[in-house]
């Protein structure tokens, strides 16, 4: 075995020696074409591969051509953007495709029902091919090009490390292109490149988009920029010609028989122009590979045709106004559903099961859609986190509840004959097999809802009424500010001075949903500047921030956050962010690393701060390496926070006055130096705002364990939970009830929610 893992770590160490050489090549080269002559032999080497065929996207949004090839073949080829070839299908989808026997037909069906590889072509030019690999080439979300790797020199078939590889070297060539093309970092950046208008102008748009009803293409438009401006500037960052509107341009109404208009709203795409054949598509965002995927599924033409538009042209075309869209309500849409199904008998899950196909089930539905997009819609606006959509017995209605400030609250009920075509359509949005009920799926989306990108996290769970689904809207968008976790002064100051340390170990823990990752975000935004280089590894990444490198665990691949650790300490970091220490090679590594000059972070699923320790001790850790590493721990919960529209002070009564005294500790309370004659608490009202709740919104309740050297020597010792405990203590910890206590004498909350965070 070790024998084994020191042949994989010499190979992979020879693929980067090769690979670095070739980036500085290709860097240096005045074009990418002068370059490819002299490292074509090492990048045929470097993969193990006879043949290459480097695709350049054209800005004409329909094909890419091949701008190098490794065959005798002179003719230029031009490749549309198709699922029936292998580098339309991967410029099409943006997904790389291994294709281990290009004979065998099955094979590439699995991939899509269109592909097809045309073997007549490549032996009539003397060639023939067996394998091969076909990886999108892009800078950012935007596709570039398409590279494709064809036959081992072995005679065998290439295998996954393969395919990582080409993805590497489709990084680097993406970067070439994504200088010879003058292709620009964001949407806008070509306005401000053009002193148009200023960097700073452009965020304070992104900034009031999210705030306002106004998209920043209208905002920078209203300040005298014009459209064709604008749509020069979507040009050079999405590599797709601009389409403005034309009032006399008729909409091809054979796809608007299948097409219902509320769908295109809050998708933000529709057919343009063209036939069955070829489809010209105009979207607000050509970078979106879901969206693009969900247009080919929709309209099944042969050839796609790309066009990008502002969000309101397109809403014009729809005849919609872009301040004032008219959807149907989500409790119409049910009624709806009622009035169809009294004409209607949907199959039972055992007749599903049984062959039926969910596809026609979810066509013949024309409102499931609506009701779909609408449940993700109206919980976006709610501010809720999760959607739960479960089945009843005896053929009663469903329910659909939603989880607002970590409460769960019903929103709706759907006929029980509609369940299934509902389910199924969240299937079809997140990839999942829809003929599979009988064991739970996971899987993830991403969509627009009124021009703002969601992503959700799909798992469905068969029950015995039917498959039961939830939806976790995964929190988008940058960092928090660490001033706005509402961290006690004291709190704040040692969580400040711990993570300025250049190394060490640092964890946030909490239950599932306590705001950890958040947390984290917030101290990485503070430690993020030009000087430190900082590698993240989590699942799912929900928070990005410039200026970090971020991964995604995909465990089905084997990269998990051990295998990320091994390669972050390759990468030379000076802060690591780990997702979880779910195990003890994870937390070793972290450990290890947290030695050895890095600045580690991470979370634990514990109750307590004290509690980790322990947890981790009896994960196997070296106390002494353990006690060394150990810079804090900081354990949190979230508790409801009362609406600040409506709540009403009041002078609490002595019963309350004592309760939160004996809840804080009479001695520690003592200290304090607050009159309880004082104490005047907040309560719940209720109003439109909160939904007639009295509560909107959350806030961190938090206890913070700092490694003084007296609690080095107790971790050193394996002390007990109750040592470690009174240890923190007297080094100053205030506990999550104490915290908790002191959040609501500042009149964020009150006692009901601090008890169903938190136990006595």
């Amino acid at each position: 075995m070790s024998e084994n893992k020191a042949a994989s770590s010499q190979s992979d160490k020879q693929f980067k020696q090769r690979l670095s050489q070739i980036y500085h090549k290709i860097k240096n080269a005045s074009q990418f074409m002068t370059a490819m002559p002299e490292i074509e032999g090492s990048i045929l080497e470097m993969l193990g591969a006879e043949r290459i065929t480097i695709y350049q996207c054209v800005r004409n949004g329909k094909e890419i051509v091949a701008t190098f090839k490794s065959s005798k073949e002179s003719r230029e080829i031009k490749v549309p953007f198709s699922p029936t070839s292998i580098a339309g299908y991967v410029a099409l989808s943006q997904r790389p495709v291994l294709i281990k026997d290009l004979y065998n037909d099955n094979e590439l069906k699995k991939i899509h029902p269109k592909l097809q590889f045309d073997h007549a072509f490549s032996e009539k030019a003397g060639l023939q091919h067996r394998t091969m690999i076909a990886v999108p080439i892009k800078e950012g979300p935007v596709l570039l090009g398409v590279l494709q790797i064809i036959n081992k020199t072995d005679g065998g078939a290439f295998s996954r490390e393969d395919t990582h590889h080409a993805m590497h070297l489709a990084q680097i060539v993406g970067k070439k292109f994504h200088t010879e093309l003058q292709s620009t970092q964001g949407p806008y950046d070509y306005l401000v490149q053009q002193k148009l208008i200023s960097a700073s102008e452009l965020q304070q748009f992104e900034k009031q988009s999210q705030t306002n009803k106004l998209s920043i293409s209208e905002q920078i438009h209203t300040k005298g920029i014009s459209l064709d401006e604008i749509g020069t500037s979507l040009e050079n960052y999405y590599q797709v010609p601009f389409m403005g509107y034309q009032e006399t341009l008729n909409l091809p109404k054979l796809f608007f028989d299948d097409l219902k208009i509320p769908f295109l709203i809050n998708n933000l795409w529709l057919p343009i122009a063209g036939t069955k054949e070829e489809v010209i598509i105009l979207l607000d965002d050509p970078s979106d590979t879901d969206k693009i995927m969900e247009i080919q599924t929709i309209i099944n033409a042969d050839k796609y045709i790309f066009r990008v538009g502002l969000v309101e042209d397109i809403l014009r075309y729809l005849n919609i106004n872009a301040h004032n869209i008219d959807k149907p309500n989500m409790f119409d849409v049910v009624s709806k559903m009622e009035v169809k199904e009294q004409n209607k008998t949907v199959a039972s899950p055992s007749e599903v099961a049984a062959g039926e196909d969910l596809n026609s089930a979810l066509e013949a539905s024309s409102p499931t859609v609506q009701l779909v997009n609408q449940l993700i819609s109206e919980t976006a606006r709610m501010g809720g986190s999760d959607i739960h959509i479960e089945p009843a017995k005896n053929n009663e209605p469903g329910i659909v509840r939603v989880r607002v400030d970590g409460v769960c609250q019903e929103l709706l009920k759907v006929p029980s004959n509609n369940m299934d075509a509902v389910v199924a359509r969240i299937k079809v949005m997140s990839r999942l097999d829809l003929a599979e009920r009988r064991i739970p799926q996971d899987g993830k989306c991403k969509l627009k809802v009124r021009g703002k990108e969601l992503e959700l996290r799909v798992a469905t769970i068969p029950t015995v009424n039917g498959e039961s689904v939830v939806m976790r809207l995964l929190a988008g968008g940058g960092a928090l500010p660490l001033e706005k976790l509402n961290l006690s002064k004291e709190n704040m100051a040692n969580v400040l001075t711990l993570t300025t340390h250049p190394h060490g170990l640092f964890l946030v823990v909490g239950p599932t949903g306590s705001g950890k990752t958040t947390t984290l975000h917030a101290v990485l935004g503070h430690l993020n500047t030009t000087e430190k280089k900082i590698w993240t590894a989590e699942d799912p990444v929900e928070i990005t921030q410039p200026g970090l490198q971020q991964v995604q665990i995909n465990n089905k691949v084997g990269f998990d956050f051990a295998a990320a650790m091994r390669s972050f300490l390759r990468a030379d970091p000076d802060i690591i962010l780990i997702g979880e220490m779910r195990d003890s090679e994870t937390a070793g590594i972290g450990i290890e690393a947290s030695l050895t000059g890095h600045l580690v972070l991470s979370t634990l699923h514990t109750n307590s701060a004290p509690e980790t320790i322990t947890r981790l001790l009896e994960l196997g850790m070296d106390p002494i390496n353990f006690s060394d590493a150990l810079l804090g721990i900081l354990a949190q919960r979230l508790m409801r926070t009362l609406c600040s529209s409506c709540k009403q002070s009041y002078k609490p009564s002595q019963k309350e006055i004592a309760q939160l005294i004996h809840t804080y500790g009479e001695h520690d309370f003592s200290q304090l130096n607050i009159s309880s004659e004082d104490i005047r608490l907040n309560k719940a009202v209720g109003c439109s705002k909160c939904n007639d709740t009295g509560y909107r919104g959350r806030t961190g309740i938090h206890e913070l364990l700092v490694a003084s050297d007296a609690m080095k020597k107790l971790v050193y010792k394996n002390a007990s939970i109750e040592q470690l405990k009174a240890q923190a203590t007297k080094d100053g910890m205030r506990t999550l009830l104490q915290d908790g206590v002191m959040k609501i004498i500042q009149g964020d909350s009150d006692y009901s929610q601090l008890m169903q965070v938190v136990a006595e």
